[in-house]
């Protein structure tokens, strides 16, 4: 009997130890968060019932991300907490004392380091003890300002996370493919381009303050302290009296917020921790847990059995998906018929069958409907092989990173492939039509109702089927076509940055509008094309003069209007719509003839885009470099040995900090 147990731990141990590598090093995923913790139990419970731990047993070691660069050893071991599903066993940790519950976002931690005021390094988490140094990375990181008021010696840990809708529009923009924000964020710290990294959005999140010199015991009166710093740290609740009922009443907010998608950013549970951090320090070392220092909180997934009824093949974006379609089942106060499988290495890892198949299937985080496991299956799991979009033949592909197996249309034009791109299209900054999310986008063009942008405005003709759609109904497809009726009349640098121009943000646009109307716009790029198909030759330079566009920025716009199909898409979808100019000239002239450039830090406005748009309503320009037309450099560190600073003090261009701007400017 022991060596069959030795045997299921040794096993255990490979799959937890390989699914935790590619998870915290941006590869796919070899197994659901629910599979990781049953094994993780069952290998736990195996090493108390033998007494014995094998080598390199993920319970006796933190997971470890393996960034590459120079090693550095943390001065404060970043261990791991231990974990539950029970509020009662949160009550019991808490020990009637004073407790803060925070998200438990699913990033990547990093630890920050400032020495009298000023950033001195940055080291991802690594295995806890050893990390790796990634300063260099700073500035191209939200939320890591590289001064702070407080002089002496700092330390902070964090969560370098991705929000949902950054990450969308980078697999927008990028045309890369990422399962989540989580990998995209894990992935994009390997690089060495800062600017590259910019692109992809990370921010910073501060969730414990480690070390400060001054005397601060309470763990809420740390946070807040970081607050006033600067930092923007997690969100967090205070429970003085953490009693079953007061505990039981704030994880259901956080997870209200959950299920509502009212947290922008992934999270993966919750972090409860003493309010006294003295009594904190106090607890022994398990393995890598520090008992006292924090207890990890994870929602207790709801299982139910059902019965596989077919497996509806759905083209989004790069690949053709696999979905369970299954006898209604309720999870979480909802009724649940289908759910994802994903890929096809997921279909073969589960053992799917045909129809009649028995699955047991859950709600992850109480949101995503996940088949977890096949109990009985029924016939023969078959991949087809054209799109069921635009019926061109299906590819099977097999990923060279993590051997995952994933079916894809042939066809570079099928419309379903530019799922991200109708979503941009609908999004807030562009035609901002409510009711209309990605999911649904992906129905209507499975369904064949819309295969570009005009076709949106042509959906009150499918009115009737739409209400009969299962999660709508006639109010919510009324609701649609209100809202559809509503973005018939755009501004101009919305419609822009709707048809997903690569490059062209919505701050491009507002500059490329700012020098030509529309029409002008898209005249001077389209003149450009026809010289330019006669010759073959590469984009000009024609926009390259604005500022904040340049060469690359202009050479994209005009080889989008040179390609025969986008003009004839644009100019189809200029016929359901009236485009508007707002009035963007100056609310004043306090910088008028006067250029800008803006580069560390701000305290006194909200952020460099509000400070930005307060130079541009008065009369001023605000340019991306420093050159011989810049009028002053905006920098609270005057001193600063930064590129911009040095190359302002070549030129002799003023270097002013933020208060100066405003005695100046804003008076």
């Amino acid at each position: 009997m022991t060596d069959i147990k030795t045997t299921r731990m040794q096993q255990l141990v490979n799959e937890l130890n390989e699914a935790s590598e590619a998870y915290y090093n941006g590869r796919a995923e070899q197994m659901t968060d629910y599979e990781w913790d049953a094994k993780f139990d069952e290998l736990r419970q195996l090493e108390q019932e033998t007494g014995t731990t094998l080598p390199d047993s993920p319970t006796q070691k933190v997971s470890e991300d393996s960034i590459s660069g120079q090693k550095e050893e943390h001065e404060f071991a970043a261990l791991s907490l231990a974990k539950t599903k029970q509020p009662t066993d949160l009550v019991k940790w808490a020990e009637e004392r004073p407790i803060w519950i925070s998200w438990k976002l699913d990033g990547l931690t990093l630890v920050v380091t400032y020495d009298d005021g000023k950033l001195t390094k940055v080291v991802t988490r690594g295995n806890g003890h050893i990390g790796t140094n990634i300063t260099h990375l700073s500035k191209a990181i939200s939320g890591i300002p590289q001064t702070i008021q407080q002089t002496g010696h700092t330390v902070i840990r964090g969560e370098a996370v991705i929000s949902y809708d950054d990450f969308d529009r980078f697999l927008i923009e990028s045309g890369e493919d990422y399962a989540n924000p989580r990998n995209l964020a894990s992935g994009s710290l390997t690089l060495k381009d800062i600017d590259e990294v910019k692109t992809r959005h990370i921010q910073w999140i501060p969730f414990t303050l480690v070390y400060t010199e001054k005397d601060i015991v309470s763990w809420g009166d740390r946070m807040a302290w970081l607050d006033q710093q600067g930092f923007t740290t997690v969100e967090r609740q205070f429970l003085e009296i953490p009693s079953l009922t007061n505990v039981e009443a704030c994880l259901a907010g956080f997870t209200e917020k959950v299920v509502s998608k009212q947290n922008p950013f992934p999270v993966d549970g919750l972090v409860v921790c003493y309010d006294d951090t003295t009594y904190a320090q106090t607890g022994s070392v398990t393995g890598h847990h520090a008992t006292r220092a924090g207890l990890a909180f994870k929602w207790q997934d709801e299982s139910a059995e059902t019965v596989l009824k077919e497996i509806e093949w759905s083209c989004a974006a790069s690949t053709i998906s696999p979905v369970a379609i299954f006898e209604p089942v309720e999870l979480e106060g909802t009724t649940v018929k289908r759910a994802s499988l994903c890929n096809i290495s997921e279909c073969e890892r589960l053992g799917i069958g045909g129809s009649g198949t028995q699955l047991s299937v859950i709600k992850a985080n109480k949101i995503i409907p996940k088949v977890i496991a096949v109990t009985q299956c029924v016939g023969t799991f078959s991949v087809p092989t054209e799109c069921p979009v635009c019926h061109a033949p299906a590819k099977i592909s097999v990923s060279e990173i993590s051997g995952t197996k994933t079916l894809h249309c042939t066809n570079p034009d099928c419309p379903a492939k530019q799922l991200r791109k109708f979503a941009r299209f609908v999004s807030k900054e562009g035609m901002n039509i409510d009711g209309i999310s990605e999911q649904t986008l992906s129905k209507f063009i499975n369904l064949g109702w819309i295969s570009e942008y005009a076709d949106i405005y042509e959906l009150r003709s499918h009115i009737l089927d739409l209400s009969r759609m299962e999660g709508f109904g006639e109010k919510s497809a009324s609701n649609i076509m209100r809202s559809i009726d509503k973005s018939r009349e755009v501004q101009a640098h919305r419609l822009l940055y709707a048809l997903n121009i690569p490059l062209c943000g919505i701050d491009v646009c507002k500059r490329l509008l700012s020098t030509y109307t529309l029409d002008d716009l898209v005249n001077e790029a389209i003149k450009q094309s026809d010289d330019l198909f006669a010759s073959q030759a590469e984009p000009q330079d024609v926009f390259a003069h604005i500022n904040g566009i340049g060469p690359e920025k202009s050479a994209q716009f005009v080889r989008w209007f040179r390609d025969e199909h986008n003009l004839a898409r644009y100019r189809r979808l200029l016929t359901k719509l009236t485009v508007t100019t707002p009035d963007v000239s100056p609310l004043g002239d306090k910088c008028a003839g006067l250029t800008f450039v803006i580069t560390g830090d701000v305290h006194h406005y909200k952020n460099r885009n509000e400070l930005k748009a307060y130079i541009e309503s008065q009369g001023g320009k605000v340019a991306s470099a420093v050159s011989g037309s810049t009028s002053y450099l905006i920098n609270n560190d005057v001193t600063s040995t930064s590129g911009k600073n040095k190359k302002a003090k070549e030129l002799g261009i003023p270097i002013i900090s933020e208060d100066e701007f405003i005695e100046k400017y804003q008076q």
